[in-house]
């Protein structure tokens, strides 16, 4: 993580538990620098957290995205790498729930989550960009496919375990999180094939 978003984070911390009480808010710039305020000036900050006076701690604003917000920049993503879109989404809503400044604790950041180790192997200059992350991301899934024999459940459980673990033991790590991550995202594909199927049909 950037040494700057680390001040941000200070600051943050700082604000939220002042003596005053306000919302929080928030907007990650073009660098990927993430930047609070209480009081912003300028119509790019969005809610990140309510604060309450009569409670002793603050209240995350529940974040609703905009599902299909994305879609044109997977679309073009998935027609460059030959992915399936449905995946693509359905990995997105597993990694991130469509927030592209999600961070992990971890430190994987934007909306499929990156590393950013594997942000600076794509070139992914900025992954809080959403173009850019999923341009990332599913550069890195075509490449998982493709070293994994287009196993899906194996490519799955390398996007969150690791490669190079998924590699040495030839199968799935007998990891809960990992399990229950490749359950989930096959679990999301489904659905997200089964809504093209019904969009193809309605426009015939």
């Amino acid at each position: 993580m950037r040494f700057v978003t680390i001040i941000g984070i200070l600051f943050f911390a700082g604000i939220c538990y002042s003596p005053a009480f306000a919302d929080i808010f928030l907007y990650v710039d073009k660098e990927g620098v993430m930047h609070f305020s209480n009081a912003p000036t300028q119509g790019r900050y969005r809610v990140y957290m309510r604060e309450s006076s009569g409670l002793s701690t603050p209240i995350v604003a529940s974040y609703k995205p905009d599902t299909d917000k994305y879609d044109p920049f997977i679309t073009q993503s998935c027609r460059l790498h030959g992915v399936d879109f449905a995946l693509v989404k359905a990995v997105i809503r597993a990694e991130s729930s469509f927030d592209p400044y999600a961070i992990s604790i971890k430190g994987a950041e934007g909306l499929m989550q990156l590393m950013p180790e594997t942000s600076k192997r794509l070139n992914v200059a900025n992954p809080f960009n959403p173009q850019e992350n999923i341009a990332g991301g599913v550069q890195y899934l075509k490449y998982l496919l493709d070293r994994f024999n287009a196993d899906l459940k194996l490519c799955l459980a390398a996007y969150n375990a690791g490669e190079t673990t998924v590699a040495q033991i030839k199968g799935i790590p007998n990891y809960r999180e990992t399990k229950n991550y490749i359950a989930e995202v096959l679990r999301y594909y489904q659905e997200y094939k089964k809504k093209s199927s019904q969009n193809r049909l309605a426009e015939q």
